[in-house]
């Protein structure tokens, strides 16, 4: 294909976007915004899918198999639902704290702290460069791939100049097309929505572009996926590559890869920029926490199709597994579709460069430039009317700093390593700051010194493990370091520190760098004692719900600021328009009259501390306010009177809460009262009618047989002896229901403490079974007592415990099998303290739902015979209470078809 062509495509698309761009800040200008949606929000999340995503993913998967190239997308898709909790924190603390970078974030966190925004931006400089690099590195191949020349720009230019090299010109081109899109103006919230309406578009245009290649691999050159893994699974040697063994992975690499990715889904200073800083409304993260998942599936949907085309077209190394989504298209002459496919890869490239060296020059201006600046003259100079533009052209020099940095990696080192090598160890970087950050979002004991040192040991052992070695393997540094060990100690070999090998270099140094890092993180925290601005600031990083209550935060030190001093200071960062919109405002919400004003507050100062950190980062922002802020310690008096408040509302609140909490007691006793009479009242209705058809049916039976035999005088004798057996029956059936509701009213009414002396319980069980023996045998049941030849005594009262035992066979005899029936009493000695009494017999059993309410009032439950309730159910209640008030217990043994056993314990008598 021409490169006049392809130059001209590239351009094009670039100032399409700038074209974007400019439209979008045009509409938020005029108070329309086009980026205030969750799916753009989402969308610019996808900055994440770099170059790396669009070639290497299909090279990692051709090199290592199905497993090697999920790892980076398994992560994000695991921490997204995480999002709604940890992602919200955070936007909420940023936007309160007017941060603008993850130093910003960091640097805040630990009391604002200027060294710590130092090293937390070289640490990014350091990690992300290799990325930028892999950016260049992916531009420069693919562009040779599509013009099928070693340099794409050979028409133009000749030579062998850096200034003629191709990849030197694209980094010029970037750079300018970034400082176009970031560097516009010097905005206070350090938000650029014509940038994210930008990287919306490029995330779906690389995803378009990703589909159409995978569609054309998939059932273009193949029919389908079926046909294109059935051709790939005939070869042996392409086949046993996607196996787990072939691929190298173990799940002590997969386990660190996908930590890494979690960590640089929301650490890498470009994800911190577009989740973060540019987040217009929090409520977006809860649909992004779905979306962003939904995007990674999609575009890697063809990632195994492709790579498997491109090893069934080109085997043996013909091509680099990088090109094959180049390739492929390319091999079948489909140059348009490879032209589209190539601006997809450009797209993705160009995006995460432009957003991430600007959140870099964000970060080098505002915690290594300006700190040093705002401590010189540089900030008195009366000449000096806005110093935003001045701070726009450090920015712009930083972007062309960084950019240079990173073609110099890609020239030097980044030539020699894959695509995704090299991502990976930007991530191994970017993943120090994963203990500052989540410790100081959820520890209060966390200090400056501790997370301080804690990212000086992590990078330094990433640099002896990942980055040195990096020099070492494309030959700037010498590799008897890599195989001798640093300083010829074999426990400092980067590859196998202290011992440890057979690891991947990537999750070996992630494992050290990391462990490292958290161990001196929290030993030295807990060695040190944080400054009062620290623990403000924890107070503000852990407890978001005081920006939603508005309460007070309570001033140590006594701040004090001339308005006309801070007048100035915004003027020159922000301008006079800015100084006016944002003074306007605090004065709207504040109903003062600045006019009238000389001296201001803390509460002033600290409104004015906060925007300015919008533009110039929180660490600069408190060196500048020191300038002309005074500080005055508060007085012994002031503290005391702050205590004595603060104790008073403390007080107060624990008044509140206690008398709440007994609110919320009352209320729960009244409930459960107000739920124990409605059962009470059900229970007195159950019993009612209970009781009245079990009295009704008995006297019915009287009353018809009695009026029988009174009105024939004459009724033969049999019939007479029949009818009056009836009668007595009915009368005794009667006396027993009397009986049990007497006896229930005196339980529980606790009126009746019967008498408990020694007797013999041997004897008692066998008077009842002898006296039941009769009962048995008119029912055809087997009935046999297994009872101990010795006598056991127990302190209890003979009538109660034998109504228990008649209670119990009665009961057994109820429910016993009507053809084959078994009733069996066994009387044993448990141990020297307890004896037990079983009574067995063959019924149904009793379901195990029903166990737990047998034993309650009322319960009755239905009689294999006959097939209803019969009895009151207050029998086994009366049991158990007699039972209890011996020190003893009852419970119940049974299953379906399986019979019941009561077993009755009870205290021996000593």
């Amino acid at each position: 294909m021409s490169t006049s062509i392809i130059l001209f495509s590239s351009i094009a698309y670039l100032l399409f976007l700038f074209f974007i761009a400019f439209y979008a800040d045009k509409k938020t200008r005029e108070g329309n915004s086009l980026v205030n949606s969750p799916y753009i929000y989402a969308l610019s999340l996808a900055v994440y899918c770099t170059a790396w995503t669009y070639y290497g993913s299909v090279g990692k998967a051709a090199s290592s198999g199905s497993l090697g190239f999920l790892t980076i997308y398994i992560g994000p898709i695991l921490i997204a639902p995480l999002w709604i909790y940890l992602l919200r924190k955070i936007i909420l603390i940023s936007k309160h704290q007017r941060i603008t970078s993850i130093a910003d974030f960091i640097s805040s966190r630990y009391g604002k702290s200027a060294r710590m925004g130092v090293v937390v931006t070289l640490i990014a400089v350091i990690g992300v460069i290799p990325y930028i690099a892999l950016q260049l590195k992916a531009i420069d191949a693919s562009s040779s791939i599509l013009s099928n020349e070693a340099d794409w720009m050979s028409e133009i230019l000749d030579g062998s100049l850096f200034f003629k090299d191709k990849a030197f010109l694209l980094a010029l081109i970037l750079t300018i097309f970034t400082i176009l899109f970031g560097t516009r103006h010097l905005d206070p919230n350090e938000r650029h929505e014509g940038l994210i309406a930008a990287i919306a578009f490029e995330s779906l245009w690389k995803l378009v572009a990703f589909l159409a290649v995978g569609l054309f691999v998939t059932y273009g050159i193949y029919d389908g996926f079926s046909d294109l893994f059935s051709q790939a699974t005939k070869q042996p040697e392409l086949a046993n590559r996607f196996s787990m063994e072939a691929a190298g992975v173990d799940n002590w690499s997969w386990t660190w890869m996908v930590l890494l990715s979690m960590s640089a889904i929301m650490l890498l200073p470009r994800q911190f920029h577009v989740m973060v800083v540019e987040n217009t409304n929090v409520q977006h993260v809860e649909k992004a926490a779905w979306l962003f998942p939904l995007y990674l599936l999609l575009i890697n949907i063809f990632v195994l199709p492709i790579a498997c085309g491109g090893l069934l077209h080109f085997p043996e190394g013909q091509v680099e597994p990088d090109s094959f989504v180049l390739g492929l298209p390319l091999q079948y002459g489909q140059n348009l579709l490879a032209l589209f496919v190539y601006l997809g890869g450009l797209s993705a490239a160009t995006g995460m460069v432009v957003v991430a060296v600007i959140a870099l020059s964000i970060m080098i201006s505002n915690n290594l430039v300006l700190p040093v600046l705002v401590q010189s003259s540089f900030i008195q100079e009366p000449t000096t009317s806005h110093l935003g533009r001045r701070l726009l052209n450090i920015r712009r020099i930083s972007i062309v700093i960084v950019m240079l940095i990173a073609y110099t990696y890609f020239k030097w080192v980044g030539g020699a390593f894959s695509l995704i090598s090299i991502g990976l160890i930007s991530f191994a970087a970017i993943a120090q700051f994963l203990p500052p950050v989540i410790g100081g979002l959820y520890w209060r004991g966390a200090t400056e010194k501790g997370a301080l040192a804690g990212l000086l040991v992590g990078i330094s052992v990433w640099g002896l493990t990942l980055g040195l070695p990096t020099m070492a393997e494309v030959g700037l540094l010498s590799n008897s370091s890599i195989e001798e060990g640093y300083f010829g100690i074999s426990l400092l070999r980067p590859y196998a520190l202290f011992g440890l090998e057979g690891s991947d270099h990537i999750a070996h140094s992630a494992f050290w760098s990391l462990l490292l890092n958290s161990i001196t993180y929290v030993a030295v925290s807990l060695n040190t004692l944080p400054k009062p601005i620290e623990l403000s600031q924890a107070d503000l990083f852990i407890e978001i719900e005081k920006y939603t209550t508005g309460e007070a935060e309570v001033e140590v030190i006594k701040r004090r600021a001339r308005l006309d001093d801070l007048k100035l200071l915004l003027d020159r960062f922000l301008g006079k328009r800015g100084r006016k919109r944002v003074l306007k405002n605090f004065a709207r919400r504040r109903q003062i009259n600045l006019k009238a004003t000389k001296t201001v507050d803390a509460e002033f100062i600290n409104f004015t501390e906060t925007h300015l950190a919008g533009a110039i980062g929180a660490a600069s922002a408190k060196v500048v306010l020191d300038s002309v802020v005074k500080e005055d310690p508060i007085s012994l008096e002031e503290m005391l009177i702050i205590m004595d408040q603060t104790k008073e509302i403390i007080q107060y609140s624990k008044a509140l809460e206690k008398k709440s909490l007994q609110l919320e007691a009352t209320t729960h006793q009244l409930q459960t009262a107000n739920e124990q009479l409605k059962e009470l009242d059900r229970l007195k209705a159950d019993f009612i009618t209970t009781v009245t058809h079990e009295l009704r049916t008995p006297i019915t039976s009287i009353k018809a047989l009695s009026k029988i035999m009174f009105d024939h005088p004459n009724i033969d004798l049999e019939k007479r002896e029949q009818y009056l057996n009836i009668i007595i029956d009915e009368s005794e059936r009667v006396a027993r229901l009397i009986n049990q509701v007497l006896d229930l009213e005196k339980i529980q009414s606790q009126r009746t403490q019967f008498p408990l002396q020694p007797l013999d319980l041997t004897a008692l069980v066998k008077r009842v079974g002898v006296g039941m023996e009769e009962v048995f045998r008119q029912k055809n049941i087997a009935f046999s007592m297994d009872l101990p030849a010795i006598e056991i005594s127990v302190k209890g009262n003979n009538d109660r415990l034998t109504q228990v035992v008649l209670n119990l066979l009665s009961n057994a005899l109820k429910f016993c099998d009507s053809q084959k029936g078994k009733i069996k009493v066994v009387l044993e000695k448990e141990d020297t303290d307890f004896v037990v009494l079983q009574v067995q017999d063959n019924g149904a059993g009793i379901k195990q739902e029903n166990q737990k309410i047998i034993f309650e009032k009322f319960t009755q439950l239905s009689s294999q015979k006959a097939g209803k309730p019969t009895g009151s159910g207050l029998g086994l209640f009366i049991c158990k209470e007699i039972i209890e008030r011996h020190g003893g217990s009852i419970r119940v043994s049974s299953g379906p078809k399986t019979g019941t056993t009561f077993i009755v314990k009870l205290p021996l008598h000593s």
